[in-house]
């Protein structure tokens, strides 16, 4: 008897767990986006036009410039939401901060950080004077060169 696509999904998610540390969260979606994944390899098998497959892959789950939130950063990969975009999350998807930004027209001098998370490192850094002492330690070191 043939195994459903779900009882498929479900052992793939099961096979995965038990390699990985993974969260409620992330069983649930990795068992969604795998259950998707093996639905649409099905639709391929059956002769279903591939480009309506690419079609719903392309498109990202929000727009780009709004993905940037107060309180969190949407990955336009794979529809995450995170506090801040990490190398190692983007690595997972093939690519750089930097060709992730070019792919989805971000400014390259954005940060992929929520803006909550950015504020709370700027007072942070105006607290400890990081800014005075990062000067001093490049006046330290020009002077160390002469």
């Amino acid at each position: 008897m043939e195994k459903s696509l779900t009882e498929m999904a479900v052992e793939i998610t099961i096979a995965q767990a038990s390699h990985a540390k993974m969260s409620p969260d992330e069983v649930d979606h990795f068992l969604k986006v795998t259950f998707e994944r093996l639905r649409q390899m099905k639709q391929v098998e059956e002769g279903v036009e591939e480009a309506a497959v690419e079609a719903t892959e392309a498109a990202p789950p929000v727009v780009p410039v709004k993905s940037i939130q107060r309180n969190k950063v949407i990955c336009l990969e794979c529809g995450r939401a995170f506090r801040q975009l990490t190398n190692a999350h983007l690595k997972s998807h093939g690519l750089t901060s930097r060709e992730y930004k070019k792919k989805w027209g971000l400014p390259l001098k954005q940060p992929l950080a929520a803006k909550s998370l950015i504020a709370r490192r700027r007072k942070l850094a105006k607290e400890m004077n990081l800014a005075d002492r990062l000067r001093q330690v490049r006046e330290a070191r020009k002077k160390a060169k002469e």
